[in-house]
C-alpha cells in the first residue's frame, strides 16, 4: 500500500527561539531524522512506496534523501578506497516528492497528491512527526473487513494534568488525571479508502472535515492503541526521543527486533522489547 506523509508545516514549537527553517519531520532522533524512522516503520511491513506531502523547507528533505548516506545507519566493508555496504535501508523504497503549498492544511496537501494514488481503493497516511510500535498489519486488516472510509488510530490522553469538578458554588467536587479519563486523542496514523475525499472541500483539513463527517455517517473507525506511542511537538519531546535511541531504548525501531507491534502499555512495551 501507498503511505501518504504529511511533511510540509512549520513546526513552530520546534524551533527552541532559532531562525532555523529545518521542516519538523526533519528533528534528529539518533543519527537520522524523524521522517527517516517512520519511513522504516512503514517499510519493515512492506509498505515501501512513499508520497511526500512537502512545503516548508521542502529542500531539507530533497536534499536528505538525494544525498543518502548509507553508511550512516548500515555496515559496511571498506575496500581499497571502495564502499561494500552489507545491508541497505532505502535500496527498495520509491519515494514521491510533491510540493504541496506552504500554508495547506492536512487536507488540502492529502488532495494533491491524490492523483499519485493510482485510484487505489486503500492507503496509507502519517504526520510523520510521532513514532509508535502499533501493529500495523492489524491496523490494516481490521479495517479491510470494516465497511468504512477511514480508520484512525487513537490512543490515551498524554497529558498530565488533572480535570477539576466544579460545583455551582465553587466547591471542588472531584479532581481526575487526564490520563485517567475515558478519553482518546488521535494517534496520526490512518488507514483511508479513496471516499475521503468526497468529505475535504478545498483547503479543508483531514480530521476536522473529511474524519468528522464520516464519524457522523457512522463510517469512521478507531484503532485503540495502548503500547509505545510519542509526539515531538516540542523541543522536549524531540530530545527525550534522542535520549531514548542513545541508550537503547527504542521500541519503535520495530526493525531492529523484528517486532510486528504489541497493544500493551509502552512502559512494559519498552521494557519487553528486545531493543539493540
Amino acid at each position: 500500500m501507498k503511505v501518504v506523509l504529511f511533511c510540509g508545516g512549520y513546526g513552530m514549537r520546534m524551533r527552541n527561539g532559532t531562525s532555523d527553517d529545518v521542516p519538523k519531520p526533519m528533528a534528529m532522533v539518533g543519527p537520522r531524522p524523524l521522517i527517516w524512522h517512520v519511513m522504516r516503520y512503514y517499510a519493515h511491513f512492506g509498505h515501501t512506496e512513499f508520497i511526500l506531502c512537502l512545503g516548508y523547507g521542502a529542500h531539507h528533505i530533497k536534499d536528505f534523501f538525494l544525498n543518502y548516506e548509507e553508511t550512516t545507519s548500515n555496515d559496511f566493508v571498506l575496500r581499497g578506497g571502495r564502499t561494500e555496504l552489507l545491508s541497505t535501508d532505502i535500496a527498495s523504497w520509491t519515494i514521491t516528492f510533491v510540493q504541496t503549498g506552504i500554508e495547506s492544511p492536512i487536507g488540502e496537501r492529502l488532495r494533491r497528491v491524490r492523483h499519485h494514488l493510482d485510484g487505489d481503493e486503500m492507503f496509507l497516511a502519517n504526520y510523520a512527526d510521532v513514532l509508535t510500535d502499533a501493529p500495523l498489519p492489524e491496523m490494516i486488516d481490521n479495517f479491510a473487513r470494516r465497511d468504512a472510509g477511514a480508520s484512525m488510530m487513537v490512543v490515551p490522553p498524554q497529558s498530565s494534568f488533572h480535570c477539576v469538578e466544579l460545583g455551582e458554588d465553587g466547591l471542588v467536587g472531584g479532581i481526575t488525571a487526564v490520563s485517567d479519563m475515558p478519553l482518546w486523542e488521535n494517534g496520526g496514523y490512518f488507514v483511508l479508502r479513496q471516499e475521503v475525499f468526497d468529505h475535504i472541500p478545498e483547503n479543508g483539513d483531514l480530521v476536522a472535515d473529511g474524519c468528522a463527517q464520516l464519524a457522523k455517517q457512522g463510517r469512521l473507525v478507531a484503532h485503540q492503541h495502548r503500547g509505545f506511542w510519542k509526539p515531538t511537538d516540542t523541543v522536549k519531546e524531540r530530545a527525550a526521543l534522542d535520549d531514548a535511541y542513545t541508550r537503547g531504548d527504542r521500541p519503535w525501531a520495530v526493525w531492529e527486533h523484528g517486532g510486528t507491534g504489541t497493544g500493551v502499555p509502552a512502559s512494559r512495551s519498552a521494557a519487553g522489547s528486545g531493543t539493540a
